[in-house]
């Protein structure tokens, strides 16, 4: 386990802010949004990123509007802030929910200098069809430019929409991720089927891992309908393994959230109704 997962860490070293929001994503937010400022440091600190960059990530995601802290006694206690509470969710849906449905739709960008909006749309799954129009299959992001929007359904062409999409994204760098995503946790599995014993810590370190990778991966994919997709596109792949994983790492993880992290009134449970979903989706979808 440790060589597995200091090869990961060398390969992409894990930032402080981005790790930080998996932790509120995958254990602190089913289970009510709060935790103590340790627990954090102390997790963190289990992949290499030190307290002084906890304590400034936290600082930046408070300055963001994701975060918001109190305080009880000497101990300080973060939450995640209301606007941030529905991004999360949008995400959990996607890591843990069924395939979304395509949503074609096009994007006309109005008003000057769209460049910003445009490339705000492309991080977002769209492709770019001119400076200032743009298609997609999935929602569209918040955009503070100005737009207009049309929603499209398909009537004819289906056996062309492999090339459509193959004009307008780049696909072989999203299999690519997915493709990297399965050979680095591929190796944990075959880990795991070998006889591999993890304990507690050691499970939730690599069900984080594991969440912040994929959530990396799923984000940046366009998610086209499968008609889109090539033959041999390995995102479904991808997310089986997912499923299995976090399924085989969560008895043990979930042990060691309840045994040590805590809020103002006491510890985090073990389960709640939000992680049960989880698990029960994710078996499902297995």
């Amino acid at each position: 386990m440790a060589a597995w997962l200091q090869d990961i860490l060398e390969e992409s070293p894990l930032k402080a802010a981005g790790f930080i929001v998996t932790i509120y994503g995958d254990v602190v937010e089913p289970r009510g949004g709060v935790v103590w400022t340790g627990n954090l440091i102390e997790t963190c600190a289990e992949v290499g990123i030190s307290e002084t960059l906890v304590r400034t990530a936290v600082s930046r995601l408070v300055a963001a509007g994701q975060l918001s802290g109190e305080r009880e006694g000497r101990r300080s206690f973060y939450r995640l802030a209301a606007p941030a509470r529905a991004e999360f969710a949008a995400a959990a849906r996607l890591l843990f929910g069924p395939p979304e449905e395509a949503d074609w739709h096009f994007v006309q960008l109005t008003g000057p200098a769209p460049e910003e909006a445009m490339q705000m749309l492309e991080r977002a799954g769209h492709a770019r069809l001119g400076p200032r129009l743009a298609v997609g299959a999935r929602a569209l992001p918040a955009l503070k430019q100005p737009a207009v929007v049309f929603r499209a359904e398909m009537v004819s062409g289906e056996r062309d929409l492999g090339a459509f999409a193959a004009d307008h994204w780049n696909l072989a760098e999203h299999a690519d991720a997915y493709r990297r995503f399965l050979g680095c946790f591929g190796r944990l599995a075959d880990l795991l089927a070998g006889g591999a014993r993890l304990g507690a810590a050691e499970s939730l370190v690599a069900r984080l891992v594991l969440v912040h990778r994929f959530r990396l991966v799923v984000l940046c994919d366009p998610r086209l309908p499968q008609a889109a997709l090539p033959a041999d596109w390995p995102g479904e792949a991808a997310r089986r393994l997912f499923s299995a994983l976090y399924l085989r790492l969560s008895p043990q993880a979930d042990r060691h959230v309840a045994r040590h992290f805590v809020t103002a009134d006491g510890p985090l449970p073990e389960a709640s109704a939000a992680t049960l979903r989880r698990l029960a989706l994710l078996a499902e979808l297995g």
